[in-house]
């Protein structure tokens, strides 16, 4: 989970994946749309994938962190996906960057993190990606009832 446009993943070499002071991996990329700057906190699981491929012939060949098909074949897959789990909704890999921006959200993680991750330099672009999500009015609005309710 990181958030990256689908180029952006495809383009991923080990180069990008950076370790700091305190032993934290990171991916660091200029975006391929814009060249803005990514930083992203790397997670363990997707570092455990990214490790799983590092020997992988096409990610040798090509220099890259995982072996990305093409987005329409990919797209392809998560409509396999989506049918299989009963979903109705229509899946592609520009959903999973919306839905990284909505999961962030309801873990509250700050829009200004979120804007940095995702290689934003506009926090309005950010706000685009991360719909209200109805957990997050319902908090907020529980908020308010029980400021109404003290009264």
């Amino acid at each position: 989970m990181s958030g990256l446009a689908f180029t952006d993943a495809q383009h991923l070499t080990p180069k990008h994946i950076t370790q700091d002071n305190n032993g934290d991996y990171w991916i660091r990329k200029p975006r391929e749309k814009t060249n803005n700057m990514c930083n992203i906190p790397l997670l363990d699981i997707p570092r455990m994938i990214a490790e799983k491929y590092k020997s992988h012939p096409e990610c040798i060949k090509k220099g890259v962190v995982l072996p990305v098909p093409s987005n329409q074949r990919m797209n392809s897959y998560l409509k396999e996906i989506a049918d299989v789990c009963g979903i109705k909704k229509t899946l592609s890999t520009h959903i999973a960057r919306h839905t990284f921006a909505c999961i962030a959200i309801a873990n509250k993680v700050s829009m200004e993190s979120i804007a940095k991750m995702l290689g934003h330099s506009d926090l309005r672009t950010t706000k685009i990606y991360a719909k209200l999500l109805d957990k997050t009015v319902s908090e907020e609005m529980n908020v308010l009832k029980r400021k109404f309710s003290a009264v």
